[in-house]
């Protein structure tokens, strides 16, 4: 992971300020996000794997049909998902099951291609838009050969989600959305991970006896900027194309506060919360004891080099 830990001191020091930064993999192809999360009931090694071999999964990007694309009624289409195998298990005799949602024609399961640990596949299926105009999604899970769910990141399920016509029903507030900036980049937008982050963040804190974390809305609208110039202009990394910095971006949002904190991360919230885990500076900042509040901000740029691109700003007023 490429991410740097940024803190300003309430006093003036002569000291510099801390950096921390380590290294993500440099390509999307060799993408590894560390996720190992603990076990549960439903992951059992497959008949071909050790007994240390454990599953994970990330939905790496929609390689066709992005969620809300738009559909003809009648449309016959092939939807593709991108999956990394982050596990320990060679994924032989995978599968990927329709569980729930609009069905569009999807077969009952579909093959995954073989995939040793850290490889990436595609899988597909063939589906069928519905004639009637509106807003739909179909539910599929990653199965093992035993027929045990391999989770995805933090979720145990995903998602096709198209539009067919004009007059498509919204979907309730906190799911993903799609928009387009001035500079023609598609991307999404899913208030229900951001919650999920936050939700994380306070658990963890809560776990180590500090203070739950407020959202404020100035730390969530810098934090949203800076993700989506990461993502749109497909680069992980404190400065800003524009040259800003945390305390520049903070004080544009109208946070003027001389104590704050920035770390960002790609992946999904756990996978977000696994990286800062994984380095202990980081983890401090998550449970650093002097901060309040807190601003998150989520991007997916399907074209991107990691996908899912985390801004957190924290700070104490």
């Amino acid at each position: 992971m490429t991410s740097c830990v940024k803190v300003s001191q309430e006093t003036t020091t002569s000291a510099p300020p801390l950096f921390v930064t380590s290294t993500l993999p440099p390509t999307k192809p060799g993408l590894s996000l560390p996720t190992d999360l603990p076990p549960t009931a439903s992951q059992t090694p497959n008949s071909t794997s050790s007994a240390s071999c454990k599953d994970g999964a990330v939905l790496v990007e929609d390689v066709t049909y992005p969620d809300n694309t738009i559909a003809a009624r009648g449309e016959k289409f092939t939807k593709t998902w991108r999956f990394q195998n982050t596990g320990k298990c060679k994924w032989t005799g995978y599968t990927i099951a329709f569980v729930s949602g609009d069905r569009m024609g999807s077969p009952d399961s579909a093959p995954v291609p073989e995939a040793e640990p850290n490889a990436t596949v595609d899988v597909s299926v063939e589906l069928v838009a519905p004639s009637t105009d509106g807003a739909y999604r179909g539910n599929y899970e990653l199965r093992d050969a035993e027929g045990d769910v391999v989770p995805i990141g933090m979720e145990s399920t995903f998602w096709v989600k198209i539009i067919v016509g004009a007059g498509a029903t919204p979907e309730p507030a906190g799911t993903p959305s799609v928009r387009v900036t001035d500079d023609n980049c598609i991307y999404n937008e899913n208030p229900a991970y951001v919650q999920t982050l936050i939700d994380l963040i306070n658990q963890a804190r809560a776990d180590v006896g500090r203070s739950p974390l407020t959202v404020n809305a100035q730390l969530t609208a810098a934090a949203q900027a800076h993700s989506l110039d990461m993502g749109c202009n497909d680069f992980l990394g404190h400065s800003g194309t524009d040259g800003s910095w945390i305390g520049n971006r903070l004080i544009q949002a109208g946070y003027t506060s001389n104590y704050y904190l920035e770390i960002i991360a790609i992946g999904l919230p756990q996978d977000a919360m696994n990286q800062w885990k994984n380095d202990p500076p980081h983890w401090d900042a998550v449970i650093n004891s002097r901060l309040t509040e807190i601003g998150v901000g989520y991007v997916f740029v399907r074209t991107s080099s990691f996908g899912g691109y985390w801004t957190v700003d924290m700070g104490k007023p």
